[in-house]
This record gives C-alpha cells, structure tokens and sequence, in this order.
C-alpha cells in the first residue's frame, strides 16, 4: 500500500478537488471527519456528473432512472465533498490478503481502497497497480515459496518427489502424491501463493481404490 495519501474533509470545494485529483494525479481521494477517520471516497466520475448532467439530462434518454437518477443528479449540483462522495466507504485492513482486495475491487468496480486501522484511521491506500504488483514477483521466488509453503507442510517425508517449475508465472506440477486428495489440495494451494498465474497439474495420480484411512472415522482400516 502507499502510505502517503491525499485526503479531503467533507467541506472541501468541488473546485479544490478538481484541481487536487489533477495535480496529485490519482483518480480518487478518501473523505475524512475531523477525527481521521474515512467516512467515504470521491472519484473523477463523481465530479464528472456535473459536466455531465448540469445542464440537464437532455440528450441522455434511458441512462439512468428511479434512486440512480436522483443520486446522480444530486452529485450534479454537488459543491463539497460531503455532497459527491460514496458513503461508507469499501475499505480493507492492513492485515487484508491481496486477493481480498482484489475481489473487493473487482466486486465493488473501484480502482483503490482506503487502508484503515482498528479505529477506522487512515493508515494507506491500496491501488489497482499496487494488487496487480504480485504477478511482478520472479519465477525463482514463486517457486521457492511453493515448495516451502506447500510442498514442505503436505509431504515434509519426501519433498524431493516433486518438482516445480514457474514460467512467466505458470507453474508446473510434477511427482506423485499419495492421495489423490493430496494432489488435489497442492494444486488448490498453489493457485492461491501470490504471483501464480496458472497451475499446470502433472502430477501422477494413483489409480483409483480403497483409501488406506476410513473417511469416517479418520483411523486407519484393519
């Protein structure tokens, strides 16, 4: 995340944060009350409502109607940032994995996040470019994450019966499993080490037959 992050108060003119999102070069701004804490975002596509829509909506038939049309109209005759910002805002925790953020993001159609703590302070803000910043990672650290992270806690016995290779971020799976569950659940928890683009699963599977555990009761059949 950036640390160092422009913020508005809720008073703040329209103009001033017109000239901020050009200057600053970002494409949105947290609102904070006077205890510091985020209480909503304001974008470009807030104040471009009023270049849009001040004039009236002719011209626009069928864009937007019912509790849309009177928010956007609202946002056209916004002078703060009270009157143009979303509220609450969709924030994430610095504890918060990448790809919460990301599903936030996605979700929500946002291009950043308010960082906040525990008491709802602003600690940072979290971009697109910050989250998409993970699949920068090298193949070698990729790699060596995986077998420590997951090859090393699923089969500490025999690690050396696998191998990994990353490309570009695709990894490759090779070796044999003991289960089949097993296999299953190195290639799911590959998917999920930060920078992995893709898994391809070459992993030798055992054939298919009695599993040496009983499902039910997790101890081993006689």
């Amino acid at each position: 995340m950036t640390v160092q992050v422009v913020w508005v108060e809720r008073d703040t003119p329209f103009a001033a944060i017109a000239a901020s999102l050009r200057q600053y070069r970002v494409s949105a701004f947290p609102v904070l009350n006077k205890a510091g804490e985020v209480i909503g975002m304001v974008s470009e596509s807030d104040l471009l409502a009023k270049l849009a829509l001040g004039g009236g909506e002719d011209g626009m038939p069928g864009m937007i109607n019912g509790i849309l049309r009177q928010q956007e109209a609202a946002k056209a005759r916004a002078v703060t940032a009270d009157d143009l910002m979303t509220s609450p805002a969709a924030t994430v925790s610095p504890e918060d994995t990448v790809e919460h953020a990301a599903r936030l993001m996605y979700l929500r159609r946002v291009k950043r996040l308010p960082v906040v703590d525990a008491a709802g302070h602003l600690a940072g803000i979290v971009s697109r470019a910050d989250v998409l910043a993970v699949y920068g990672r090298p193949d070698a650290e990729i790699g060596e994450d995986i077998r420590r992270d997951v090859l090393l806690t699923e089969s500490p016995a025999d690690p050396g019966t696998f191998d990994v290779s990353v490309t570009d971020g695709v990894v490759t799976l090779a070796g044999r499993p003991r289960t089949c569950a097993q296999g299953h659940e190195i290639v799911r928890r590959t998917r999920h080490v930060q920078g992995v683009v893709a898994v391809r699963d070459r992993l030798d599977y055992p054939p298919p037959g009695p599993d040496p555990f009983d499902v039910l009761t997790g101890f081993p059949i006689d």
